[in-house]
């Protein structure tokens, strides 16, 4: 039996029978939470997105009609069953997402609640959570760093390269505060999809290689050479 044919009983039987179903009704919705499945539910905000279709794409690799799922958008709401645990991407027909936020999600077990709009966000599992208050300093991160840039470009035709090279001091530090929560998020994870996903982005070294044929590691916060 449905959830929904739980509820339709309920309310067709009288308070007698009132206990016993709606414990039947919770214990139908733990085993959907508890299936092993990624539910992703969604939310659109705009009468205007009704009926349009909205994309689950995968955040890396090909993105092809057997990888990407699609859907409309009925009264504002669409859901996606990914069936692998991957990072994605959940986006609007082209046509029609001027205005509203991408958003990355990741398709592990359990129900993931997803608001699209100018600013989305997506909740309900331990590595979305993660993801989400990760997004937030994100958005304050560049918010500011643009700031101090277009402070750092209006210093300089001014002709105050002091106070440029200050600004861009603070920037730079700025900068390296947030590669390092970003890292120390990844290890507090230990494993998984994101964690994967954050030190891919903020590696500690690189590669550089000089017009000698020299191939040497860099340090990526200083990029100094580090000697071997």
């Amino acid at each position: 039996m449905k959830i929904r044919e739980v509820l339709y009983q309920v309310k067709s039987m009288g308070k007698k029978v009132l206990p016993f179903y709606l414990f039947t009704f919770l214990l139908l919705s733990a085993c959907q939470q508890n299936d092993g499945k990624c539910h992703i539910e969604g939310t659109v905000n705009g009468e205007q997105y009704e009926g349009k279709r909205i994309f689950l794409v995968p955040f890396s690799g090909p993105a092809t009609m057997e990888t990407v799922d699609s859907m409309e958008i009925t009264n504002g709401k669409f859901h996606f069953e990914p069936d692998s645990v991957q990072m994605y991407k959940i986006v609007l027909d082209y046509h029609y997402r001027f205005g509203l936020q991408p958003l990355i999600v990741v398709g592990e077990p359990g129900t993931v609640r997803i608001t699209i709009d100018t600013i989305s966000h997506a909740v309900g599992t331990p590595q979305n959570d993660s993801l989400e208050k990760w997004k937030v300093q994100t958005e304050i991160h560049n918010m500011q760093l643009a700031k101090m840039r277009k402070n750092i470009a209006d210093l300089k035709m001014r002709g105050d390269s002091v106070q440029a090279s200050f600004i861009q001091q603070r920037a730079d530090s700025f900068h390296l505060a947030y590669k390092r929560y970003s890292r120390k998020l990844a290890d507090n994870m230990k494993e998984g999809v994101l964690h994967d996903f954050l030190k891919g982005l903020f590696p500690l070294t690189y590669k550089r290689k000089f017009p000698d044929g020299r191939v040497v590691t860099m340090d990526a916060d200083t990029n100094e050479e580090i000697s071997e």
